[in-house]
Formats: structure tokens, sequence, C-alpha cells
């Protein structure tokens, strides 16, 4: 893997020093000029793709792990979709015939590259070309999941197992105190054995954040590409409430930021002792 190639920022050692792999896809603040001279909306509009400094949470809590963290803005390219998920609406490469039942996401707008929000509209002032759509995939996409496969594949090589933390932030979705804080996603079993997800939940219970499983995120495209739990690859989405950790505007760190980040900290310690202890347990076998 070669670092100056890719878009992205790889944190830490390669090949990696934990079987614990850090991804932050949707963080990213660069917005390239190509994006800025074709939206139809003020820049700040975009903002709410943003997962809002969730890179700055990984890092903070990051010890010897490996991450690897998305610099352009996830309206130029969203890493969490499918080379195939590409708007009809919008992209002029679509090829429906690769998805002959377009996902809700994608119907919605929000396909590999975002289309409209909600309360902003439509984001583009003109549709994108095949070649644009596609240099986009080329330069970025598949850089960043090139370059994941191979950190988990290393990983995997030195512990005889791996497991994805895939970190994203959420709005607030629902009244403090009576909804969930943290989602956890696996898609529905698929993506990790329930012994890890058991471990993350175990440490949001013991800091007293009320969390969820699968509901309302599961988990997207990353988890479905890299996760191989029957070859010892594992992979779990966490979706943390911004007002856990940025201000009041949700724009800036805020005054829950050390304790969120020491809460994810205790988290990756735990999985990675879940990780090891799994591995231990199979030797000894």
């Amino acid at each position: 893997m070669s670092r100056s190639a890719l878009s992205a920022n790889c944190h830490g050692p390669v090949p990696p020093q934990s079987p614990v792999i850090l991804s932050v896809p949707h963080a990213g603040r660069d917005y390239p000029a190509a994006l800025l001279a074709a939206i139809r909306v003020p820049v700040t509009a975009l903002l709410a793709l943003e997962d809002r400094h969730a890179d700055l949470l990984a890092l903070a809590a990051r010890g010897a792990e490996t991450a690897l963290i998305q610099r352009p803005a996830r309206a130029w390219i969203d890493l969490n979709r499918a080379e195939h998920e590409r708007d009809p609406k919008l992209d002029d490469g679509a090829d429906l015939a690769r998805q002959p039942a377009m996902s809700a996401k994608l119907r919605s707008g929000l396909g590999l590259i975002p289309r409209r929000l909600a309360n902003v509209g439509e984001i583009w002032g003109k549709r994108l070309s095949d070649a644009d759509v596609t240099a986009r995939i080329v330069a970025d996409h598949r850089p960043y999941h090139g370059a994941l496969a191979d950190l988990l594949a290393a990983a995997h090589a030195r512990f005889g197992v791996a497991v994805l933390l895939d970190i994203h932030s959420m709005p607030p979705i629902g009244p403090p105190g009576e909804a969930a804080q943290i989602v956890f996603g696996d898609r529905f079993g698929k993506s990790a054995r329930p012994r890890f997800v058991a471990r993350l939940e175990a440490e949001a219970e013991a800091a007293g954040i009320a969390h969820a499983l699968n509901s309302p995120y599961s988990g997207g495209h990353i988890l479905d590409r890299h996760a191989r739990p029957a070859g010892g690859i594992h992979a779990v989405q966490i979706e943390f409430d911004r007002s856990l950790y940025l201000d009041s505007v949700l724009e800036s760190p805020g005054p829950g930021f050390a304790a969120t980040a020491a809460l994810l900290r205790q988290m990756i310690a735990a999985v990675t002792d879940e990780a090891i202890a799994s591995t231990s347990a199979l030797a000894a076998e």
C-alpha cells in the first residue's frame, strides 16, 4: 500500500501492530475545486453529509491501532456505497442493469455520489458525466478500499484475526435519555461474530449510554465488502450521536469530547482483548 497514492490519511504502523483497524470514511472536510464549481447550493449546506469531526474522535482514541481516514468530503464520493450504486437521475454512467432493485438510500438521492439532501434539495447544477464519476472511483473509492483490504489482510496474517471498527456519527435520533446515542451495526449478524458486538455493547452499558443494534443503522458497503467472519475478518459499524462529543450547535468538539474518546478507547481495548483471546483459545485446542 502506497500512502502517497491515497486520498486518505493512514495513521499508525504499516503493517498493523494490532488486530483492530479503524476506518473513518465520512468525516472528510476537503472540498475539491471541481466540486465547488459544480454545485448549486452553498458549500455549507453539504456539511450535513459529514460525520462531523468523527476523525478527531477516532484519532484521540487511537493507540497502537492503524486508522484509515478519508480526506475528501462525502459529497465528492461516498466510500460506504458500492461502485455500482450510481444515481440515474444524476450520473450519465449509471447502469440500471447492475442495480435492478435500487436501495432506499440510492432512491432518496444518497448513492455513490450524493444527489440531494433533505431540506436542501438537489446538490449539483447539472448532470455528471460517466468519465467524471469514473475518475472519482479510480482516484478515491478504489484506493481506499484497496488500502483497507491490505490492512485487514496484514492484521489477519499476524494475529490470525482482524476486526474493523468503522467509525461514524449520527444526528440525535430522539429525545435525550430516551433514544440510543450509540448504534452498533453488524449487518444483522452477518459481518461479525456476536462476541465482538457483545464486548462493544458492554462498554456502552458500563458508561451508562443508551445503545442499539442495527436500528436505525446496520452498516453499509464497507462492512459488506470487507467482513468475512468465517475467515476471521470481522467488522462492526459504530455510530456516535454527535451531541455526545460536539458543542451545542454540533459543529466543533464540545465538552463531551474527551469522555466520548475515552469510551471509544475502551471499546477498542475490549475488542482487542476479545480478538487475542479468541486466537489464543484456538491455539490451545
